[in-house]
């Protein structure tokens, strides 16, 4: 383990003086048995395409739809543009299956899915439960959200969509005086037990600093941190959960995805455009090649999931980077000031889900 850390680390270090294509051919070298995962049967990359119009879409009403947050509500608090719920994600080499919301139901009656991670969680799930809720619009729901725990119930079906929130996966605990990350430790995993499908999720907050981080220590073993670099400290963590699935999971009762790294587009630059941000923006990004790269980040996930089979990458970095225009940016119920973090739905996170049940019935 101590080699395997400090060569990410060297990697790592590498990254941040290197040109895009070393830090590709990093990701690439470094992620064979999780890009073969992503690929299915078929033979086909579902997360390699573009995005092209479609009158057919969005695939639910935001008027209809009683899960959606006000933070991701836009047509409801003001957005006037609506071509942003028109795109579809296609596939280069196939056709990605369209989402249908019975046979879901049917063949994941009586189970127990549950999201966990945060906000960006929040929402898929929203999304999820909207995405099948305008397939049966008169049955019998049950809503609840509170605190860490929401659920979603579609009671004629027994099908219990559950989110769990959980920003760093591993545990956040006060001890002492102040509030503790613990990189080697998930007591909470306790909860996440006895699901027959786990989603989970975790970047955005391995960010945050000042006042929006939530920690005032980091802890691995017997050491405490004031701080770290936080791609080694989001590597530190994501092992820890990546070695609670191996050591939980009986891959023949719960079926494990990882969520990906969801970008933001604050920065303009990311997009040859350095006057701008999200804020305004009415069209996907259409080139060939996103020009920011990918992100560092993805580079740890790829890293980390290269040792378990346990788990199935949704790759949404790329198909999202192209989505400068899906933001709620000012259109938010919730959120003061401009978010480019975030997505409207309906919206792109539908097209992760799309992803997953791709995934499920392939």
């Amino acid at each position: 383990m101590g080699f395997q850390f400090k060569a990410l680390f060297l990697y790592l270090s590498l990254f941040l003086f290197s040109d895009q294509t070393k830090a590709e051919q990093f990701i690439d070298n470094n992620s064979s048995s999780s890009f073969a995962a992503r690929k299915l049967a078929s033979g086909c990359n579902y997360f390699s395409g573009k995005w092209v119009y479609d009158s057919s879409y969005p695939l639910y009403d935001y008027s209809t739809c009683p899960f959606i947050d006000p933070e991701f509500n836009c047509q409801k608090y003001g957005r006037a543009d609506k071509m942003y719920q028109n795109y579809r994600w296609q596939p280069f080499s196939c056709d990605l299956p369209r989402f249908n919301g019975l046979e879901f139901l049917e063949r994941w009656r009586g189970k127990k899915i549950m999201f966990v991670g945060d906000s960006l969680s929040l929402n898929m799930w929203e999304s999820l439960s909207c995405m099948i809720h305008s397939w049966v619009p008169k049955a019998k729901t049950t809503f609840m959200k509170n605190g860490l725990l929401g659920s979603v119930t579609f009671e004629d079906y027994g099908v219990k969509l559950l989110l769990y929130r959980s920003p760093y996966l591993v545990d956040l605990a006060y001890e002492n005086g102040g509030w503790v990350l613990k990189l080697d430790s998930i007591r909470q995993g306790r909860a996440w037990r006895g699901m027959d499908m786990l989603i989970f999720n975790s970047w955005h907050w391995w960010t945050h600093t000042g006042r929006t981080q939530p920690w005032d220590y980091m802890q691995e073993g017997a050491k405490f941190y004031k701080d770290m670099n936080r791609l080694v400290a989001y590597y530190k963590g994501l092992t820890t959960w990546a070695r609670w699935v191996n050591r939980n999971i009986n891959s023949s009762k719960t079926k494990v995805f990882f969520q990906g790294i969801s970008p933001t587009h604050y920065e303009g630059k990311d997009w040859n455009e350095p006057s701008k941000s999200c804020y305004g923006e009415e069209q996907p990004f259409f080139g060939t090649k996103y020009p920011a790269g990918v992100p560092l980040a993805a580079a740890v996930v790829n890293k980390v999931l290269s040792r378990t089979r346990k788990v199935y990458l949704l790759d949404v970095t790329t198909l999202s980077q192209y989505r400068k225009d899906a933001h709620p940016t000012i259109y938010s119920g919730q959120h003061s000031g401009k978010d480019c973090s975030h997505w409207c739905l309906p919206g792109v996170p539908d097209t992760w889900n799309q992803l997953l049940y791709a995934a499920l019935i392939s």
